[in-house]
C-alpha cells in the first residue's frame, strides 16, 4: 500500500474513532470544557503547521508558474479562462442553493424558534463592503500579507512579481530557479506535516462531538440532510463539468484528490488541504504553470461549497422569521453574493460573515444565525471538502482548455521520475 493510501486510511480510522470517542465523552463527562479546549489546541497546532507553509508555497509556485509562461499574453489568456470558469461555477453553486432552499423550505413548518432580533451572534459583519474588499485586495506590504496569511493579497503581489520576472527574461532565471527550489522544499515539508493529520482529525471530531453530542446532528437532521443533498448534487455537477473537459479521466481526477478532500472534510478547513491538493493535481497531469496559477486564485474566487451554503442559509433564516423575499430580491441577493463571496478567503468564519452581511441588506435579523452556530462545524466540513473538489476541477479544466494537461502516460512517467528523485 502506497504512503498516500496509508495516510487516507489512517485519516478515515481517526474520523470514526473520533466520532465514537466524542459520543462517549459527551455521555459520561459532566463538564467537557477543559477536554474540548485541549483537543482543539491539537487541531490548532496542526492547522498552524499547515498555515506556516501556505504563504511561501503560494508565493513561490505562483511566481514560478507565471514566470515560466514567458509572456504577459499567456498569463492574461489563462487568467481570463480561469475567471470565466470561476464565475460560471459561482453562478451554478449560488443558483443551486437558491433552488433547493425554495424547493425544500427547511425553515417553514419546523420547530425552530426564531431568536429575538436583538440577540447578539458575536459575528462581526464589517469589512464586507465593496470598498473594504477592494482596499483589502491590495497589500500595503507583502510581508504584512504573508504574516497574516492573506491569500488574496499574496496572490495579487505574486501575479505582479511573476509578470515582472517574465518581463526581464534571463536576468531573473536564477531567482526563478531559486523560488522553484523553495516550492519543492515546501511541498516536501507538507508531506512531513501531513503525517500529523490523523491526530488532528481525531482531535477535531472528538472535540466537536464531545461539546455538542450526536443529538445536535439529530435535532438539525432535516436541515443538514437537505444541505448535504445539495452538496451531493453539486459534486455530480462538478463531475459532469470535469468529464466535459477531461473525458474519462474525470474519475481519476476525483480519486487523485480524495486525500486532500477527506482532510478538508475532517478538519473543516479547505486551507489545510491546499499543499496536498497542488501536489496531487500535478501528479494527475495538470501543468505546473497552470496549477500554480489557477489553484491559488481559486482559493480566493472559487469556493463552490461555501457559496451554495450562503444562499441556502440566508433563505432558511428568512423562512424561519416568516419573511418572504420576491424572486427579484432573491436574484439581487444572488448577484450581491457573487461579489461579496469573493472576499471570503481572508475572513475568519468566512461563510457566516458573508451571510450576516447579506441578511442585514435585506432587513432579515442576523440573530437568526444563532440557529446555525451549533451545527456550523458539521456544515463547514461539507463546504470545505466541496471547495477542494471545485478548485481541483477548475484547475484540471483550465489545464485541458489551454492544451496543457498531460496525458496519463506522461503524468505517470513524471510521477515515477519524481519518486526516484525523492528516494535518491
Amino acid at each position: 500500500m502506497g504512503s498516500s493510501n496509508k495516510l487516507t486510511m489512517f485519516i478515515l480510522i481517526s474520523l470514526v474513532i473520533g466520532i465514537v470517542t466524542g459520543a462517549i465523552v459527551h455521555a459520561t463527562v459532566a463538564d467537557t470544557t477543559a477536554l474540548v479546549t485541549n483537543l482543539q489546541l491539537i487541531t490548532t497546532m496542526f492547522l498552524r503547521l499547515i498555515k506556516m507553509i501556505i504563504a511561501p508555497l503560494v508565493f513561490a509556485t505562483l511566481v514560478v508558474g507565471i514566470a515560466k509562461m514567458g509572456d504577459i499574453a499567456t498569463v492574461g489568456r489563462i487568467g481570463v479562462k480561469a475567471l470565466v470558469w470561476f464565475l460560471g461555477a459561482s453562478l451554478v453553486s449560488l443558483s443551486l442553493g437558491l433552488f433547493l432552499v425554495n424547493l425544500f423550505e427547511p425553515g417553514i413548518g419546523t420547530s425552530f424558534v426564531p431568536p429575538d432580533a436583538s440577540a447578539q451572534t458575536g459575528i462581526v459583519t464589517s469589512g464586507m463592503s465593496l470598498s473594504e474588499f477592494i482596499t483589502h485586495l491590495i497589500p500595503t506590504s507583502i510581508f504584512d500579507g504573508m504574516a497574516r496569511n492573506e491569500i488574496l493579497q499574496i496572490v495579487v503581489f505574486s501575479v505582479f512579481f511573476g509578470i515582472g520576472c517574465a518581463g526581464v527574461g534571463d536576468k531573473a532565471k536564477t531567482l526563478v530557479d531559486t523560488l522553484d527550489g523553495v516550492a519543492h522544499v515546501m511541498l516536501k515539508v507538507t508531506m512531513l506535516v501531513m503525517w500529523f493529520a490523523p491526530i488532528a482529525v481525531f482531535a477535531a471530531v472528538t472535540a466537536a462531538i464531545a461539546k455538542s453530542g450526536l443529538g445536535v446532528i439529530v435535532d438539525y437532521g432535516k436541515f443538514m440532510g437537505q444541505f448535504y443533498f445539495g452538496i451531493v448534487i453539486l459534486w455530480v455537477l462538478l463531475f459532469i463539468a470535469a468529464f466535459a473537459m477531461v473525458g474519462r479521466r474525470a474519475g481519476a481526477l476525483f480519486m487523485a484528490v480524495r486525500e486532500p478532500t477527506l482532510l478538508a472534510f475532517a478538519t473543516a478547513s479547505s486551507e489545510a488541504a491546499y499543499p496536498k491538493t497542488l501536489a496531487q493535481l500535478e501528479k494527475f497531469g495538470c501543468s505546473n504553470k497552470v496549477a500554480s496559477f489557477v489553484l491559488p486564485l481559486g482559493y480566493s474566487f472559487n469556493l463552490d461549497g461555501s457559496m451554495m451554503y450562503c444562499t441556502f442559509a440566508v433563505l432558511f433564516i428568512a423562512q424561519v422569521y416568516g419573511i418572504e423575499l420576491s424572486w427579484g430580491q432573491q436574484l439581487t441577493m444572488l448577484l450581491i453574493l457573487m461579489v461579496t463571496s469573493k472576499g471570503m478567503a481572508g475572513v475568519p468564519r468566512a461563510s457566516l460573515v458573508v451571510i450576516a452581511a447579506t441578511l442585514a441588506q435585506f432587513n432579515i435579523p442576523d440573530s437568526g444565525l444563532i440557529l446555525l452556530l451549533a451545527i456550523d462545524h458539521f456544515l463547514d466540513m461539507g463546504r470545505s471538502a466541496t471547495n477542494v473538489i471545485g478548485n481541483s476541477v477548475a484547475t484540471a479544466a483550465v489545464s485541458a482548455w489551454d492544451g496543457q494537461l498531460k496525458s496519463e502516460e506522461e503524468a505517470r512517467a513524471d510521477a515515477e521520475r519524481a519518486a526516484v528523485r525523492s528516494t535518491a
